[in-house]
């Protein structure tokens, strides 16, 4: 899995991806990320990736010349992955979009800054927008660590169990269950008897159950979005009735 990043402040990439679970990925081979400063395609003496907007208005906008001549050093190859653009115009990144992008070669992520960029950046170059939330950075650039994370967890090797990126709150359509480790008891804080009790059948319904609880209490929208079974739904209403 390959991640080409387009950015007008690529140290600011370093520490992120020379740490953690990415490195070792990077390490590994498993991933590869290449970030490239957009200035080096700007023409002329000062390199300037930016100007007043047409019209009027505060705040500069992002040349459309430097990014369009940054993707052409790409070479980007016809089905290799899609050319996105870190918007909060953009549709919103969930775990399923993780998990469409984690099935591409390769991932071009385009960080604007400023007041934004050019539209024709939007219309001709991109082939889509996300957003990370409803609300709005000084610049692409950390929604882009967030999108490389969130897809480089899903390759194959990643992570050290195979399962647990798809046991993570979201990949199922449900928030996750409480975690526990060692030791049994901190404090007069104790792990639940159940987890203990080597009764693995027992141990899935306890977590089914608080991953419905949970759900219903945090983000009961989420509800609405899976196909619930016989048995969740029953559940569901016995955790209804205790709160009320």
């Amino acid at each position: 899995m390959r991640f080409d990043i387009l950015s007008l402040f690529p140290e600011m990439f370093l520490s992120v991806f020379e740490s953690s679970i990415l490195k070792k990925a990077r390490e590994k081979a498993l991933i590869e990320v290449h970030v490239h400063d957009i200035r080096m395609y700007a023409p002329g003496k000062h390199r300037v990736t930016d100007d007043a907007p047409f019209g009027g208005g505060g705040g500069m906008v992002m040349k459309v010349e430097p990014i369009d001549r940054a993707l052409a050093a790409l070479e980007l190859k016809s089905g290799e992955g899609p050319v996105i653009l870190m918007s909060p115009q953009g549709t919103p990144f969930k775990q399923d979009t993780a998990e469409e992008l984690a099935a591409c070669h390769r991932l071009v992520l385009i960080c604007g800054h400023y007041e934004g960029v050019d539209e024709r950046v939007k219309e001709h170059l991109a082939d889509r927008e996300i957003s990370i939330g409803d609300f709005v950075l000084t610049g692409g650039e950390l929604s882009a660590m967030m999108i490389v994370d969130a897809v480089s967890r899903l390759v194959p090797g990643v992570l050290g169990n195979s399962e647990s990126a798809w046991k993570d709150s979201f990949s199922s359509g449900l928030l996750e269950y409480p975690q526990y480790t060692r030791p049994q008891e901190y404090r007069g804080w104790k792990v639940p008897d159940l987890l203990i009790s080597g009764n693995h059948r027992d141990m899935d319904n306890w977590r089914r159950r608080q991953s419905l609880a949970r759900t219903w209490r945090r983000r009961p929208e989420l509800l609405d979005k899976i196909n619930l079974s016989d048995s969740d739904r029953l559940i569901l209403k016995e955790i209804q009735a205790e709160d009320r």
